[in-house]
């Protein structure tokens, strides 16, 4: 081993002083005494070296003739003594923090964990060093290198990113293995895996639907938690990553020995010239080393106290996440990790921006969450992290960690408050019209405080972590015992409706009534303002069968069933969607890149956004206060606050929505000029079909029949409608 050089750190394949080809490895571990680097043959045989330069708390040294696809470990020695945080044990093979690519996954019997599980006193169990050695259970690095990587340099230059405006983005969550395990269009050996999104049938859907970006949850190497793997069960979500730099070894259909590295690039290319950008769920704020009690795989056994937060007691970790731990941020090597991480996937993996999980767990200063953080000003002057889209979601579990609209300019954010509102409406939960109106027109209340537009809201009903949208309206209660956790796991807050019966019924007008709501759900998300997020399955009808928290189901629960598109009911359902988002796309008026500001303007006295009571009247301030189940809302398409890109002023149609959760059907009167002189019909989900008859107009003041549990919406008619109308 020769010196070497701390910079990179990790496993970089590079030209020693003598021109002779080799890996340089450089390891942050603070305060450990000494650090091997554990090398490992085709056969599993292990050769160790140890590293003896040390740099700024760097252990480093160039390794001659190690090149792209050795696999790779380290151990680490220091002191044991948890009760001071101390937990270093060189009987535990740790996985490099940033290890490009990883080989195998974690078993976890007891040699993985750095204490003694089965020690007699539980209470003091973690204390209790365990010796034996955890290499033939844990999974290696791989040194990749540029060719392992498919010749990304040079094909990488062909990447064209869409760079969609943040106004224009139509968000699809989506799972990389559970959206093709099941598609017919795939090829069978590439389905469940990165290769299979990239397949011209999968793309085909998202490109026919027309949304903007898929957000794909996790995609760094995790592994399973052991009380899944006891039941039989796996973690399926991806919410537990270990690798930060690693594509998950999982989703590889060409092989793991660094494969799947090009493999996720050329994903990403494929999705790119679909003009579809890529957006990352990522989770900073723990690891799968959980508590005190959890396994030895990485972070903990390089430097437990420099990588976690610890409580006053350091032998007990700080959780504000639910999960056991939580990444120390502040730390300087902990940030520079995490952003080491977000800048490689943006800049060499071509990712187009970012979901943070819990991200309120990682804006978290020494005492409380704090939106001047570190973690919070790094990214707000990253020239490369400032420029892709950053998603919050914004809370954790901690005390004080609820920040729906705290979070700076730069970042959107998940907004439950969207969620919830629009639930209880079409549930007829909601107690007055006020949230709702907040919520459909971009919750400037959250946002507008702080400079902020409207695409800060990423508006959603459903998500990964809930009810599907069928199952919102088809159960009331979670069903999660196949979680086998007693059905204990999962929200009980659904705020569903099961318009009559819980689960699947063959009762007609139950299921009409459930696919009218569908639509209504739909149609009140894609025309809201702020930015749409779909979950990929909800528009043909996928079900979980009531399970609202399928983190553990890597089976057919979780996985989507493409067999539901013959069935013309749900077809129909699809097809609504596809057109929501043409309607959205060609009308800036529903994608409004500035809040509305509901003044009145000379010389009609039109307002931007106006509200309306069935009785064709302007809402007033007692009308926000009490209980509705109708209302309208028209949008002016005249004086858009935006301009083309040569400087000219954007205009648009104006349009009336009208959303109705009633029961029965109500009468509700058009308003008369100055608003419209007329209204063309162009959306009724009351309808099976959802559209109108081709050219149905309607007199502006003129009461019409809103169908119960429905929305229309009508475009505005002005006078050269009318004349042509007539002509």
């Amino acid at each position: 081993v020769r010196p070497g050089s701390p910079e990179p750190l990790g496993a970089r394949p590079c030209r020693g002083p003598d021109g002779a080809w080799g890996t340089n490895f450089a390891l942050w571990a603070g305060g450990a005494e000494a650090v091997e680097l554990c090398l490992f043959d085709d056969d599993g045989h292990e050769l160790r070296r140890p590293l003896a330069e040390l740099t700024h708390e760097v252990w480093h040294g160039f390794v001659p003739g190690v090149l792209p696809g050795r696999r790779y470990g380290y151990r680490v020695h220091g002191r044991w003594d948890p009760w001071t945080g101390a937990r270093w044990n060189p009987a535990k093979l740790l996985l490099d923090p940033y290890a490009r690519a990883v080989d195998g996954d974690f078993a976890l019997p007891a040699e993985v964990y750095g204490h003694m599980r089965d020690w007699p006193q539980q209470h003091v169990a973690d204390t209790v060093r365990d010796d034996r050695d955890s290499a033939p259970y844990v999974p290696k690095g791989v040194v990749v290198g540029d060719d392992t990587a498919d010749g990304a340099p040079d094909e990488w230059t062909a990447d064209r990113r869409p760079k969609t405006p943040w106004a224009e983005s139509v968000i699809y969550e989506l799972h990389v293995r559970g959206f093709t395990m099941r598609h017919p269009g795939v090829p069978p050996e590439l389905r469940g895996t990165y290769a299979g999104l990239a397949h011209p049938a999968a793309i085909a859907h998202l490109t026919r639907l027309g949304v903007t970006a898929v957000e794909l949850l996790p995609v760094h190497q995790f592994a399973h938690e052991d009380h899944l793997l006891r039941r039989g069960l796996r973690n399926y979500w991806g919410y537990n990553s270990i690798g930060y730099f690693a594509p998950h070894a999982g989703y590889a259909a060409g092989g793991t020995r660094g494969q799947q590295v090009g493999e996720f690039r050329r994903m990403v290319r494929a999705l790119h010239a679909a003009g579809i950008e890529v957006i990352l769920d990522v989770v900073y704020n723990h690891t799968a080393e959980a508590d005190e009690l959890g396994p030895t795989l990485s972070l903990r056994g390089v430097d437990n106290r420099g990588y976690y937060r610890l409580q006053q007691d350091p032998r007990r970790y700080a959780d504000f996440t639910g999960c056991g731990n939580t990444l120390h941020v502040l730390q300087p090597q902990v940030l520079r990790l995490v952003t080491d991480s977000l800048r490689y996937w943006v800049t060499e993996m071509g990712v187009d921006g970012f979901r943070f999980d819990l991200a309120s767990a990682l804006a978290r200063a020494a005492h409380g969450v704090d939106m001047l953080s570190p973690f919070l000003a790094v990214i707000a002057q990253d020239p490369v992290l400032r420029r892709v889209k950053l998603i919050a979601e914004p809370w954790d579990v901690g005390s004080g960690g609820y920040q729906v609209g705290a979070f700076p300019p730069l970042w959107a954010e998940w907004n439950d408050r969207y969620r919830d509102a629009v639930r209880d409406f079409w549930r007829g939960a909601l107690p007055d019209a006020r949230d709702l109106g907040y919520r459909l027109s971009g919750s400037s209340d959250l946002y507008a405080w702080s400079g902020r537009r409207p695409y800060a809201s990423v508006n959603f009903i459903t998500a990964h972590d809930g009810f599907t949208l069928r199952d919102l309206v088809s159960y009331e209660r979670k069903h999660n015992e196949a979680n086998g956790e007693g059905n204990r796991d999962g929200t009980s807050d659904n705020r569903a409706w099961n318009c009559g019966a819980e689960g699947e019924t063959d009762d007609p007008e139950i299921r009409a009534l459930r696919r009218r709501q569908l639509r209504n759900l739909l149609a009140t998300l894609l025309l809201s303002t702020g930015v749409p997020m779909l979950v990929a399955g909800d528009e043909l009808g996928r079900t979980q069968g009531g399970n609202n928290n399928a983190y553990c189901q890597d089976n057919e629960t979780g996985w989507l069933d493409w067999s539901l598109l013959e069935d013309p009911g749900w077809r129909a359902l699809t097809e609504l969607t596809a057109r929501l988002i043409r309607l959205r796309r060609a009308h800036p008026v529903l994608r409004r890149p500035a809040f509305f500001s509901g003044l009145a303007r000379p010389p009609e006295g039109l307002r931007d956004l106006a509200w309306f009571t069935p009785h064709g009247t302007e809402m007033t301030e007692s009308d926000w206060y009490a209980p509705t189940t109708a209302l309208g809302a028209y949008l002016s398409g005249r004086d858009l606050p935006q301009r083309d890109p040569h400087g000219a002023p954007v205009t648009d149609d104006s349009f009336l929505a009208l959303l109705h959760a009633g029961p029965r059907p109500i009468s509700f009167t058009l308003p008369g000029p100055p608003w419209s002189r007329g209204y063309e019909l162009l959306l009724d989900t009351a309808r099976e079909d959802q559209e109108a008859p081709p050219g149905t107009r309607l007199a502006a003041g003129a009461p019409i029949e809103l169908p119960a549990r429905s929305v229309l919406l009508l475009r505005a008619l002005d006078a050269m409608d009318l004349r042509q109308k007539t002509e």
